[in-house]
């Protein structure tokens, strides 16, 4: 790896992207304080594929050089003159919501912040927080309870969107539910739609994956380049097939499969991101009378809410953490995670 760049006069370490595949800690000038900002020092980080897709120049939203990195905890260090809506103290942890919202366009002036038409999310389309201190909206910091330490309090943002993309479904206790995928976000719903009550059905190509998901107490898997989905899915519903499906994976087949997951009038959420566009039989769609649904982040309340479910112990979402590292050894494990994304399902990193 190239030798660390140093700038005379800076000082603060962050984790930045110069060019395709080169990945650095560097040292940059510390942000300047804003009104209606707080300013913190960052504790914990958690590792997104969006991450590794910067790194591996898979993005087409980030222009180099970038400061990655948008699951974050730190600790409130100076708080801005201007709007603090949760009476933030110095002092406090908190969890940033990351996405960066207008508060104008049609979506924003429907509470639906996660959709503005000229969304920003840090790390992507603008810096993010791998870095010693950051300032950011005090309005979109969520203060966290001692009762959820530094290294769960970073996976909170991507249990944010397994939560929201229930939401999105209104998915309600007893019915089922299928995740396709068991990567990080999959995971996070299961364990998430467990908690609501859901009955809970996997689908993923890769067995390791859906062990894991058989850990988590999960009531069915199903790996499609072995049996039948659509018999198994049927033998595990007897007969009725899913009133909620999820697709986490982003693969073109994940998303055509759930047309023939969905029960008749039931809810499909897609989340995943396919790298192509894909093509759907429209009369399945409408013989199901289905609705489809695009499920995108999540909004500040259900941080909000995520924290409480944590803190009540209705969810454990550290049980999907399998590798902590420290802040300095980001720039190879993102390097090593994009040659073998099986490595890890999820990877945090501490201060």
């Amino acid at each position: 790896m190239a030798a660390i760049p140093l700038i005379v006069g800076c000082n603060m370490k962050a984790i930045q992207i110069l060019e395709k595949q080169n990945i650095q800690v560097v040292e940059v000038d510390e942000p300047k304080m804003r009104p209606n900002h707080s300013k913190i020092k960052v504790l914990s980080m958690g590792v997104c594929g969006s991450d590794v897709h910067a790194y591996a120049g898979k993005s087409p939203n980030v222009q180099y050089p970038v400061i990655i990195g948008h699951e974050i905890v730190g600790e409130i260090i100076e708080i801005g003159e201007g709007e603090n809506p949760r009476q933030l103290r110095v002092g406090d942890r908190v969890v940033l919501n990351p996405y960066l919202y207008c508060g104008t366009c049609y979506a924003c002036e429907q509470g639906q912040t996660n959709a503005c038409s000229s969304l920003k999310c840090l790390g992507v389309q603008t810096d993010g927080a791998m870095c010693d201190t950051f300032v950011h909206p005090t309005k979109l910091m969520i203060k966290v309870p001692d009762t959820i330490d530094n290294e769960l309090g970073a996976v909170i943002e991507p249990t944010v969107i397994a939560l929201h993309a229930l939401h999105r479904m209104e998915a309600k206790a007893g019915e089922h539910v299928v995740i396709i995928g068991a990567g990080c976000i999959g995971l996070l719903t299961a364990i998430v739609a467990k908690a609501k009550g859901l009955k809970v059905i996997v689908a993923d190509v890769v067995d390791e994956r859906l062990e894991v998901a058989t850990s988590l107490g999960v009531d069915g898997t199903i790996n499609p380049m072995k049996e039948n989905a659509v018999e198994k899915l049927s033998a595990l519903t007897n007969g009725r097939m899913a009133e909620c499906v999820c697709e986490m994976s982003g693969s073109a087949a994940g998303v055509r499969s759930v047309l023939d997951y969905a029960a008749s009038t039931g809810r499909i959420a897609l989340t995943g991101w396919p790298d192509r566009e894909v093509e759907l039989p429209t009369a399945v769609i409408t013989r199901k009378e289905l609705k489809i649904l695009g499920s995108r982040t999540g909004v500040t309340e259900e941080f909000e809410e995520v924290v409480s479910m944590i803190e009540e112990g209705k969810i454990d979402p550290r049980k999907i953490i399998s590798r902590v590292v420290d802040f300095n050894e980001l720039p190879e494990t993102i390097a090593a995670l994009d040659k073998d994304p099986g490595m890890a399902i999820k990877v945090v990193a501490l201060r």
